[in-house]
This record gives C-alpha cells, sequence and structure tokens, in this order.
C-alpha cells in the first residue's frame, strides 16, 4: 500500500543527498581559474635566448600549449652552429666529442632527460621522447642514442669546422678553465676561430614558458663544458637541478659551472623558496647566496646565475658574477634582453 508520509520522508533525504553530492563535486571540479597573470610569456638565458624566445612565442601567440613551446624555442640555438655551448658546433671534450646534455618538463610534472648524448643535433626533443614514450626520466651515453635512432632521429656528425679548430688549438695547452660570461659573445656575430681556444667554456640555455591557460613548462640544453672529461655531465639535464617545474608555483633554471648547481639542487631550490612566498628574483638571490656562503673561495671564480618564472607571471634572475643576461618576450615586451642582478 502507498505510504504518503514515507514516500515524503525518503524524498526529503534524497534531495538533501543531492545537495551534499554537489557541494563534494564542487570541491571535485572547481569553476576554471580567471586569468590574472602576465601570461603568455616566456623568458631565457643569455643573448641567444632572443631568437629562441621568438620561435617559442610563435607558438604562444597562438594559443599553444607552454610545453611545444619551450621545445620550439630551444631547437633554434641548438640548430646554430654559431653558438658554440649549445647544440650543432657545440665545443667537444678533451677526446674531440660533441655530447650533449637536455631535459624537459612539463606542467603535470612530467619530465625527460637525456645526457652525454652524440651525433643528434635536437637532444631536447630526444628528451621528450624518453617523457612521453618510456617509463624513464633520463637515457644517457649510447643508450640515449640507440633509443633516438629506434624514435626517428638522424644521425649526423656535430663538430663544425670552427669548433674543432678551435679544440685542436686548445690541444697545444689543454688549460681548462671556464671564463665567465663569454656566453654574450656567441650571437653577436663573433668569430670563434679568432678566440682564445678555451673561451666559450660553459653554458646553456635554460628556457621556462606559461601559456594562455596558466600552465608553466621548460627546457634546458646545452653542450656542457668545453674540453671536459669524456662523460662529464653537468646540471642541465638533471631534474631540479638545471630546471625544475612545478605547476603550483612555478618553474626555475640555471645556468654557468653545473656542479656547484648540482651540489645544491638549485633549481628546485628556487621553486621551494618562491613556495614559501619569494618573489622570483629573491629566490634566485638566495640560492645563489647558498653557493657562495658554502664555498666562497669556489665562487669567486666561477658563475653560476638562475632565471626564475612564477605562476603570475613574474620573473627575475640572480647570478654570482655581473654579466648574466636573460631574455624576456609577451604581449608588452618583445625581444627584450635584460641583466640580471649579482652579488660580485
Amino acid at each position: 500500500m502507498f505510504n504518503r508520509r514515507k514516500f515524503l520522508r525518503t524524498g526529503a533525504a534524497s534531495a538533501s543527498l543531492l545537495l551534499i553530492d554537489k557541494k563534494s563535486f564542487a570541491s571535485v571540479f572547481p569553476k576554471p581559474r580567471e586569468k590574472s597573470g602576465n601570461y603568455p610569456i616566456v623568458i631565457s638565458t643569455w643573448d641567444f635566448g632572443i631568437p629562441a624566445n621568438k620561435a617559442a612565442w610563435g607558438v604562444l601567440s597562438s594559443g599553444g600549449k607552454a610545453l611545444d613551446a619551450v621545445e620550439k624555442g630551444v631547437q633554434v640555438p641548438e640548430a646554430d652552429p654559431k653558438i658554440q655551448t649549445v647544440g650543432y658546433g657545440g665545443l667537444p671534450d678533451r677526446d674531440g666529442r660533441v655530447t650533449l646534455d637536455a631535459c624537459i618538463m612539463d606542467d603535470q610534472g612530467n619530465c625527460g632527460s637525456v645526457a652525454a648524448l652524440e651525433h643528434i643535433i635536437h637532444p631536447i626533443s630526444v628528451a621528450r621522447k624518453v617523457m612521453e614514450k618510456t617509463p624513464h626520466v633520463m637515457l644517457v651515453g649510447d643508450g640515449a642514442l640507440q633509443f633516438a635512432l629506434e624514435q626517428g632521429f638522424k644521425k649526423q656528425d656535430l663538430l663544425t669546422p670552427e669548433s674543432k679548430k678551435a679544440w685542436m688549438e686548445w690541444l697545444k695547452t689543454a688549460k681548462y678553465e671556464p671564463v665567465m660570461n663569454i656566453e654574450n659573445k656567441t650571437y653577436q656575430n663573433a668569430a670563434p676561430t679568432k678566440l682564445p681556444g678555451n673561451q666559450y667554456n660553459h653554458d646553456t640555455i635554460g628556457m621556462l614558458a606559461l601559456d594562455a591557460k596558466g600552465n608553466i613548462s621548460g627546457a634546458c640544453t646545452t653542450s656542457g663544458m668545453a674540453y671536459k672529461l669524456h662523460g662529464r655531465v653537468g646540471d642541465s639535464p638533471i631534474i631540479g637541478a638545471g630546471l625544475y617545474v612545478d605547476n603550483e608555483v612555478g618553474g626555475a633554471t640555471s645556468t654557468g659551472v653545473g656542479e656547484e648547481v648540482i651540489r645544491n639542487v638549485g633549481s628546485f631550490l628556487v621553486v621551494e623558496l618562491m613556495r614559501q612566498g619569494m618573489g622570483p628574483e629573491e629566490a634566485c638571490k638566495e640560492a645563489v647566496m647558498r653557493i657562495i656562503r658554502k664555498k666562497p673561495d669556489i665562487a669567486k671564480n666561477i658563475q653560476v646565475g638562475f632565471l626564475a618564472l612564477n605562476k603570475k607571471g613574474e620573473y627575475g634572475a640572480y647570478a654570482i658574477q655581473k654579466g648574466f643576461s636573460y631574455a624576456v618576450c609577451n604581449d608588452a615586451k618583445q625581444d627584450l634582453l635584460i641583466a640580471g642582478k649579482s652579488y660580485y
């Protein structure tokens, strides 16, 4: 028999459950975040970041993803033989072999890396394949090359006549001495073969991008220390050292002598300091100061710099030595080169 009172009680209980469910769903699926920051934006290290940013901006300005932008951007210096610290034309190790390091990280925390990779002109794209096609984060040496060839990358000689000549000149003295801020000259039509063999000694391009949806990704790629011991790997391909991204906070990348960045897990440190409330420049400065406080005698003679971008699109940099520069590209600033602040 139909019981009207029971029916009403059941209906009221069901309605209250629906209200609870709606609240639960609201917490699981929050409203879309309104844009409140200065993005899209792309920033990168050194003056060769200007043409790199231009390529990345082509992706960002059309609504593309930050991940695609940073890969596209750093491919520019990777393919430029005039830049002897990144990719094709990079200065070799002391055995005359060009070995490349790179890593990439997206807004979901996915990352991929290659180290001591030979014969492949775009290590950043191999790093992305590692991220997307394997269960691993890093592949190195012959294994990285094998994987790259299996993925369809073409094998080629990366040692240009200019870099070979510089290496042979270096062999006359075999002096291993990093020269600070040489990177600033690499995109100013300098003639590398006219410079002493121990110059163009180190650097990388690190790039961070925040797309129109407010998602951040980063990339880092280098040929590493010139005339290094064969097999040496710096900070550039190491997640947390040369690059780190957290989509809740922002991202950071580094440049300079990688050994000191690795020892301080530098880029991860910068991001964590931003999580604690520091601005990008303040966080970069504190990471630099950690290096200086731990090894003041070494810090006087090396360059290390950090570049950071937070989720609001705010950016900043700081370095041990003067001369560190970075490039910025957004709606308001196109191809702008900015000098980072320094301790010395």
